[in-house]
């Protein structure tokens, strides 16, 4: 039932615009609350790198935007902004295309009182010459699919090839594969680099190391299920190059200590302070000259909000992101914007806000109220938005994790890893679900999880 004229409109329906759209929505109802995404599923962000390397079937894992808007109570559309109106008022958007070009939606405007821009993040390639043709990014789930299914094509390819050689040996052609693999086993780098698929992966960050170590159990289930022929630790050679002097930079230097050593034990190669100047076919090169084989590459070495929201007409940097005060409103007061898009103060700290879940989660939180004051009619809170830093955990493959909980207690540092920073990290993906979903349908979608990855096979096949 609509109480007030208000409306907010979200534009984002990411992990934090989404919590956001589902708490509103449950309070003021779909009149008073709209959600606007370019894509018509959700994902939880975080997860993106396991459904890259095929751990996690995102037909499965997605929630539909139309679902869960009828059961939040706010209203779904199905679009991209292209511009506001900020005199009228109005949100602009774009046609939505089918991928065979037929439209489905023409282009629309959305009346608002208060917009509220959520859009997220996308690689930022640096201008690095051949990055944007030949690296991939994994900034949705159609990017994280695509690579997916390449790495796949590359595999099959490459048991194909191994299998044809084994039949022409055992005819009795001169050289087989296996009597050159036998000769140079005892040279590691020579097999790899010579006869091996190169995955190489540019940034030592979350989303770099936790790909890498998502492939290594990926290709273990992948010579479970059907590729007989293919050994990982012989096969696929998995490079993480980063710019700076360690991995995980951002965390403190014990977690990237135990971090790096998990990846080596795992037969992946790690290489810092090592400036990718140039992506090609095959290869990368760095600022050096020096050469990395590449057969695929992926690109984790930075974001940047999308161009659209410097052409909006409001303070953004150079990163593109919206220039927000300490409530998280724009240079524009009807406008607020929060998450990766938005350049955000950090309370006491001297520095803008770090682009994490966490980050966008907290704040979607902070502007439930103010938005709930807005709907409402009440004057506006003026308590600024303050991040607690809850630390950080990073997912090392499947039975392992590790991380760093600031704050916790007194204040001091905690560090876990293993099987508990394993189960911390999976409680980060429910407490999103509980948020958006509730505790009923979050703990039937766990149960269904539990049961589904015992008769499933561990990698996504197809």
């Amino acid at each position: 039932m609509r109480q007030h004229a208000h409306r907010v409109v979200i534009v984002g329906g990411g992990a934090g615009g989404l919590e956001l759209a589902a708490r509103l929505g449950h309070r003021f109802g779909p009149e008073n609350v709209i959600l606007i995404d370019k894509v018509d599923s959700h994902i939880w962000k975080p997860s993106l790198h396991e459904v890259a390397a095929g751990t996690l079937d995102v037909h499965r894992e997605a929630l539909s935007y139309f679902t869960v808007a009828r059961d939040c109570g706010f209203t779904f559309l199905h679009g991209s902004i292209r511009g506001i109106d900020r005199d009228t008022r109005h949100a602009l958007l774009a046609p939505v295309h089918e991928a065979g070009g037929e439209q489905i939606f023409p282009a629309r405007t959305v009346p608002y009182d208060t917009l509220v821009l959520a859009i997220g993040s996308k690689s930022n390639f640096f201008d690095t010459p051949g990055a944007s043709q030949y690296a991939f990014a994994l900034d949705s789930t159609a990017d994280a699919e695509h690579f997916r299914q390449n790495i796949l094509r590359a595999l099959a390819l490459l048991n194909g090839r191994r299998i044809a050689k084994q039949v022409d040996a055992r005819a009795g052609t001169p050289e087989s594969v296996d009597a050159a693999r036998d000769a140079a086993a005892d040279d590691h780098t020579a097999v790899r680099q010579n006869d091996a698929l190169n995955i190489a992966i540019v940034g030592g960050g979350a989303t770099g190391v936790e790909l890498a170590a998502e492939l290594v159990d990926s290709l273990a289930g992948l010579a479970y299920y059907g590729m007989e022929d293919l050994h990982p630790a012989r096969d696929v050679a998995i490079t993480v190059l980063e710019g700076g002097d360690r991995i995980l930079a951002a965390l403190p230097e014990k977690v990237s200590s135990k971090a790096q050593q998990l990846l080596l034990e795992r037969g992946i190669i790690v290489k810092t302070s090592v400036r990718v100047a140039a992506v090609h076919a095959d290869c990368l090169e760095d600022s050096e000259g020096h050469r990395y084989p590449a057969d695929l590459c992926v690109w984790a070495a930075g974001i940047e909000a999308p161009s659209i929201l410097s052409e909006l007409g409001l303070e953004a940097n150079r990163r593109h992101q919206i220039v927000v005060d300490e409530r998280l409103q724009a240079s524009d007061p009807h406008i607020l914007a929060f998450g990766d898009c938005a350049q955000a103060p950090w309370a006491g700290q001297n520095q803008s806000l770090p682009a994490k879940a966490q980050v966008a989660s907290q704040q979607a939180a902070y502007l439930y109220d103010t938005l709930q004051a807005r709907i409402k009619g009440h004057p506006p809170g003026t308590t600024p938005f303050r991040f607690r830093d809850h630390g950080s955990l990073v997912s090392i493959g499947r039975s392992d994790g590790l991380g760093s909980l600031m704050g916790v207690l007194f204040d001091k540092r905690w560090f876990v890893e293993g099987l508990l920073a394993r189960l911390m990290y999976m409680s980060l993906h429910l407490r999103h679900h509980l948020v958006v979903l509730g505790v009923v349908r979050t703990g039937a979608i766990a149960l269904g999880r539990l049961l589904l990855n015992r008769g499933n096979p561990r990698v996504k096949l197809h």
